[in-house]
């Protein structure tokens, strides 16, 4: 970012807190510089509040029915909800309009336009979408999506398919989207996520719910993994430039980071323990729903009496190893990461492209969950491309351009288990961060393709069978449990899971036959 264009974003930060303190009650200056802020009665996304206009542009494109994320609606509703919401922000005295681009590379790039009703959601999304420059914005002419954010005026419950107060409402025809009844700025960054979805694959560009960096040689890794996984800590490396944190694209001209910003979460947040994010939190970042002392104006990252998704949304020029423009050539590596409670996936694994959709597509890992009795054991979650709540198309068709993507250009498939080694949470120990971090530099590096491998039974995994600076005997998860017939029922329990989850894909047909949907299929555990 030069001078002149750093200048203009400054200023229209300076403009924003200005507005948002003087107009919006719980927003404060904190000691560091950032703008604190409240979102109100929601302080998460609403995926059941969230629904897409079915006509006939989307009847036979996106995935309806069992397993989808896509909750219908008809146009004549949608229209209703945005007469509501437009009707409310001319009501206004000021309104906030955003014009800004996604997607860094120029030419795959989206014109969206926000209008909002809050200082807050304003620099939010400034902070998250790509900041375009004076003359850019200048010719910037007629947005390709467009989105009408009525933040707290809330939707009529009587209208048809409303359950709620809060609607967040998709019409792809019309290229809009419509928010009531919510103000948290996140339903803003994921909507758009949920766009690109189908925009980018309709252009045969894959669109990817994943954390990616580049090495110094221009190697470039993708990181898949849902929360508590460390897909965040993993791709966050002082050694590797890092491409983008959460959203990105893979066209014929490589990858690139569909987003201007990062929105880090802070729960529990040190300096020592996350320093790039810590020393991002300053003029310009967005921090939502915290907590901090109202005479020094410190944060309390520990307290949750707010919500425990307190958030930082902040340019990801203010992470010094970014890099600028976010775009990076084809990626060497695909890395799916999964925090496995169970204790009986390996540490890593080579995947063949079958196995690397069957997983893509799966997106599991394992939670450990609290129950009544305040008894702890492993919970198996499931998420599709890793990002179930966001894919408008069927996940196969996602699998199959990943696919065919890695098959081009000579990308190799990595599952990584971060979790637990000699047994399930509660007796085994979770495998070791050195020991993850040594296993994802030989995955840079190329050493690990030149390992000697064994296959394992049941879920036909590849594991190596040294690595360097890991001890061999974890690499193998059978000889670490004490308890061979524990582990083996556990296995075995671990991949009927995973069957079950799988058969609500298996009824769709991919082309004309239905032979890459048996690949995938055969490609997962095998009793």
């Amino acid at each position: 970012m030069n001078e002149y264009n750093l200048f203009h974003s400054v200023v229209i930060c300076l403009k924003l807190y200005e507005q948002a303190n003087k107009c919006e009650k719980g927003s404060f200056i904190t000691s560091t510089g950032a703008l604190a802020t409240l979102s109100g009665a929601k302080t998460g996304r609403s995926p059941r509040d969230k629904r897409i206009v079915r006509d006939e542009t989307t009847e036979d494109e996106l995935w309806w029915g069992k397993g989808s994320p896509n909750i219908e609606m008809d146009e004549h509703t949608f229209l209703v909800n945005r007469e509501r919401a437009v009707d409310y922000l001319n009501s206004l005295d000021k309104v906030f309009v955003n014009d800004q681009f996604l997607n860094w590379d120029p030419e795959h790039r989206i014109k969206v336009r926000i209008v909002s009703a809050r200082a807050y959601h304003a620099l939010f999304m400034h902070n998250m979408c790509i900041r375009p420059t004076p003359e850019e914005l200048e010719d910037f002419g007629t947005p390709d999506f467009t989105i009408y954010n009525a933040g707290q005026f809330p939707c009529n419950r009587y209208t048809h398919y409303m359950t709620s107060s809060t609607s967040i409402d998709l019409n792809l025809r019309r290229r809009e989207m419509v928010i009531l009844g919510t103000q948290y700025a996140g339903e803003m960054k994921k909507g758009l996520f949920s766009v690109m979805h189908y925009l980018m694959p309709k252009r045969q560009i894959l669109s990817l719910h994943s954390g990616c960096n580049m090495g110094k040689d221009g190697d470039v890794a993708l990181f898949f993994g849902l929360s508590g996984t460390g897909k965040t800590t993993l791709s966050t490396d002082h050694n590797r430039f890092l491409i983008g944190d959460d959203e990105h694209c893979w066209s014929e001209n490589g990858v690139a980071n569909i987003e201007g910003g990062c929105y880090a979460k802070c729960i529990d947040l040190s300096r020592e323990k996350e320093p790039d994010i810590w020393n991002a939190i300053k003029f310009g970042t967005v921090l939502e729903n915290v907590v901090f002392d109202e005479h020094t104006r410190e944060v309390d990252y520990a307290d949750k009496s707010v919500t425990e998704n307190t958030r930082a949304a902040y340019p990801i020029e203010y992470i010094p190893n970014a890099k600028i423009p976010c775009v990076g050539p084809h990626p060497k590596n695909v890395i799916l990461l999964a925090c496995d409670a169970f204790g009986v996936l390996p540490p890593v694994s080579k995947l063949t492209l079958p196995q690397t959709m069957y997983h893509f597509i799966s997106g599991y890992t394992a939670l450990v969950a609290g129950t009544e009795e305040g008894i702890k054991e492993p919970q198996a979650t499931f998420s599709a491309c890793f990002g179930a709540a966001f894919i408008m198309l069927h996940p196969t068709r996602y699998a199959a351009m990943l696919a065919e993507k890695m098959q081009k250009h000579g990308t190799t498939g990595w599952l990584v288990n971060t979790g637990w080694s000699g047994g399930s949470y509660g007796v085994g120990q979770r495998i070791k961060l050195q020991y993850t971090r040594k296993i994802i530099d030989a995955i840079h590096d190329g050493s690990l393709l030149k390992a000697q491998y064994s296959k394992t039974d049941v879920f036909g995994l590849e594991i190596p069978d040294a690595i360097d600076g890991v001890p061999s005997e974890i690499l193998h998860p059978e000889n670490t449990w004490p308890d061979k017939k524990a582990y083996r029922d556990t296995l075995l329990k671990l991949a009927g899971l995973f069957g079950n989850n799988f058969d609500k894909f298996v009824n769709y047909k991919i082309g004309k036959d239905s032979k890459l949907t048996a690949e995938i299929q055969a490609a997962g555990p095998q009793f």
